[in-house]
């Protein structure tokens, strides 16, 4: 499995993480075609995205977002951002370029390619440390054909109470886009804080991420 490279997609819930994600929070919008340039001598990056079904006045009352072209689709913004201020950079930073970046309801997803299981455990574990609300959504093998998710995962490793969290997160629409309950919303079905629904949640998935190496 180590030489077949993976496509993983990974979601964070911090809309402060990320300026196109507070966007899509601040405006109700989703946020789609993000570019980005190379950073310049002194680290800005020019980062554009077109936003899509809402008013433009929210985007446009922020100093930091530039308007520069207008389609039927939607509306073309620009802003400039510190290359460390991002979290396509901290994961570009293990070598694995961001494919695809896209945001909804100040839910950040962004799409990558890496070479084995262990590089995304490394990713994965970044971003945690860097970010709230951060989620593996799906690993696929390069060659698989089918939409869903392939990898076998044991999960027996849970423990009945990680198996509970994950399952009513799922019922409840956490790991959908856009979000059908956010973390509140899930701690309060199990009668449990949002700190230990997150701590719940981040030993299940580095437990089946252990799984998954293991195969």
């Amino acid at each position: 499995m180590s030489d077949s490279g993976i496509r993983v997609e990974l979601s964070v819930d911090a809309p402060g993480a990320c300026p196109v994600a507070s966007v899509s929070d601040e405006a109700g919008t989703a946020v789609t075609d993000v570019a980005r340039s190379s950073p310049d001598a002194d680290g800005q990056v020019i980062e554009e995205f077109t936003a899509t079904g809402t008013d433009d006045g929210a985007i446009e009352a922020r100093e930091d977002m530039e308007k520069v072209f207008v389609t039927g689709n939607g509306t073309r913004y620009q802003f400039s951002r510190s290359r460390t201020e991002c979290v396509c950079e901290a994961v570009e930073t293990y070598d694995c370029p961001v494919a695809d970046i896209r945001a909804e309801g100040g839910q950040l997803r962004l799409t990558f390619h890496a070479p084995d299981v262990d590089r995304v455990r490394a990713i994965v574990t970044r971003l945690k440390e860097l970010y709230d609300g951060v989620s593996l959504r799906s690993m696929r093998r390069n060659g698989d054909v089918d939409p869903v998710d392939s990898i076998l995962v044991d999960r027996s490793k849970l423990t009945d109470r990680q198996q509970e969290v994950l399952e009513t997160a799922v019922d409840m629409g956490y790991f959908e886009y856009p979000k059908g309950a956010n973390a509140g919303d899930v701690a309060t079905e199990l009668d449990i804080s949002v700190s230990t629904f997150a701590e719940h949640l981040a030993a299940a998935q580095t437990k089946l991420l252990d799984s998954i190496v293991a195969e």
